[in-house]
């Protein structure tokens, strides 16, 4: 593959939604920022358990609509989650995705303002 099409690994995108989307520009609380922290940590562990594929080798495409459907419903039906408590992990999900795909625009593209119908 060459470097054109390369695939945009989520772990620099991950870093840098926590050191500069949540913390720096958006001043999260510490408790929020461990919130989503948990979040992925849960996520991560999961995709390594269902696709044997290391957090450090996953890329951005790997976060599909289907993938995160079924880590939503892990959370419900493994882990006993609330429904609050899946759409709060998922609003960590759709921020970060919104963040990263904001991250790869030009800030003066038409489509760097709204994000949620277009997150997964």
């Amino acid at each position: 593959m060459n470097a054109l099409h390369a695939p945009t690994l989520l772990a620099p995108l991950v870093q840098q939604f926590f050191t500069e989307q949540l913390i720096a520009q958006r001043n999260m609380s510490p408790r929020t920022v461990a919130a989503y922290r948990d979040t992925f940590r849960l996520l991560l562990v999961w995709f390594e358990q269902k696709l044997h594929k290391a957090p450090s080798r996953l890329a951005l495409t790997d976060l599909d609509v289907t993938r995160i459907s079924a880590f939503l419903d892990y959370l419900g039906i493994e882990r006993h989650n609330t429904i609050r408590s899946r759409n709060a992990r998922f609003a960590a999900l759709v921020s970060q995705l919104c963040g990263a795909q904001r991250a790869r625009r030009p800030r003066h593209h038409p489509g760097s303002a709204r994000c949620p119908d277009e997150a997964l």
